[in-house]
């Protein structure tokens, strides 16, 4: 079969519905097409450990609605080669597709444990968490390798569900490198009184799947059984097709401020794209939900004939148990922290601090202060640990 689209995106995720829909916005009568590795049609992503986790929402409410653009969908599909000359797109089908700009959509796929199985589930799709779900039942021990941001997250939900709950992983505690030693201390604290065992400092470095138990050997020498093992263990962008297709990569895509390749005719964005960050002066790749959204709306703008600079810092925020937090910027504690507690773990505002410049802020359990947090990013400074104290919160 061959296709012929104006816009062609390749992925079918979040970043690939927010590209379409402003496509569309811009340019009514567009033909385009989305090809996607996933069954499914495109959907939000931070429910699957998150709200689905609370009875929040039924699956299906998680579809975002995409065909309303009245974008073809080409789902189950992978594009395997890209002809930049010829403006084609194949897939592992041998279907063509032409397109006059294609925006590279494709985000990322998860680490891995070194062995699988049916009970072994590396945490990505919504097909992933239909899978944990079957075995998520009160009682079930259930291992979460990781205590990253997704780890944290999927601990925290299948405690909620009345799991057993151990989490594996080699840092010193949750959050560690991100949040400051005292909060991920007192994390660690919070996760126990709720039921979760955490071993730290050890990693998973093999084990065997039968038909109902997950056996672990661990890097302490010990061996554990679960009824189901669920990785949260980062994920690396999918740059394979743009690398063969001779695009610039390094730690994702590389981008202009426009959110173009090296190919004035493609564009890149979301997980995948590693693009040039004004605020902080330097390039990042950020894997969340605002980035997903946000760059794909503004490279679908500019796929439609806008040329104007991705500007924005993302944003990312997260649920643990009934504590929240909201954060810009860089989290990295081998910056300056400062802290600044109204109830210490409870409530405050912690500022990440290089040169006298905030790179980051964490906003933990304090809200609507993500604009203000990027302006004091923004801002020129000079900081230090008295002069940033009590810059957040601002009134609304």
């Amino acid at each position: 079969m061959q296709y012929e689209y104006d816009h062609l995106i390749v992925g079918g995720g979040m970043t690939a519905d927010a590209a379409a829909k402003a496509i569309r916005e811009a340019d009514p009568s567009a033909r385009i097409g989305i090809v996607g590795e996933e069954t499914h049609a495109p959907y939000e992503r931070p429910p699957l450990s998150k709200a689905l986790w609370k009875d929040d929402k039924p699956v299906e409410s998680v579809d975002l609605g995409t065909a309303k653009t009245g974008a073809v969908l080409h789902l189950g599909c992978s594009i395997v080669a890209l002809d930049r000359a010829a403006h084609t797109a194949t897939d592992g089908k041998g279907d063509v597709y032409r397109y006059r700009k294609l925006l590279l959509a494709t985000g990322a796929t998860p680490r891995r444990l070194p062995f699988d199985g049916e009970r072994v589930i590396d945490f990505r799709t919504l097909d992933d968490y239909l899978a944990l779900r079957r075995y998520a039942m009160p009682g079930a021990q259930i291992a979460v390798v990781g205590a990253g941001f997704i780890g944290s997250e999927i601990a925290a939900s299948l405690a909620s569900k009345g799991c057993r709950v151990t989490m594996l992983f080699p840092g010193t505690g949750i959050g560690a490198g991100r949040y400051p030693r005292s909060l991920s201390n007192f994390l660690g604290g919070y996760y126990r009184e709720r039921g979760v065992t955490l071993r730290a400092g050890v990693r998973v470095i093999d084990g065997r799947c039968s038909d109902d138990r997950v056996e672990v050997t661990l890097s302490d020498g010990t061996t554990v059984r679960f009824d189901a093992v669920v990785a949260g263990l980062g994920v690396t962008p999918n740059t394979e097709l743009a690398t063969a297709a001779g695009l610039t990569v390094d730690n994702g895509i590389i981008v202009d401020a426009q959110l173009r390749t090296n190919d004035r005719d493609i564009f890149a964005a979301g997980d995948v794209a590693n693009f040039p960050c004004a605020p902080l002066g330097m390039r990042l790749r950020v894997e969340h939900e605002n980035a997903a959204i946000g760059m794909g709306h503004h490279a679908g703008r500019n796929m439609a004939g806008a040329n104007d600079a991705y500007t924005t810092l993302p944003f990312f925020y997260s649920d643990l148990f009934d504590l929240g937090y909201e954060a810009v910027g860089l989290l990295d504690d081998r910056l300056d922290v400062v802290e600044q507690w109204t109830e210490p773990y409870r409530e405050g505002v912690v500022y990440y601090l290089d040169g006298g410049r905030v790179r980051g802020v964490l906003l933990w359990n304090v809200w609507g202060q993500i604009e203000p947090a990027r302006e004091l990013i923004a801002a020129p400074g000079p900081f230090d640990v008295e002069s940033v104290r009590g810059k957040l919160p601002r009134p609304a």
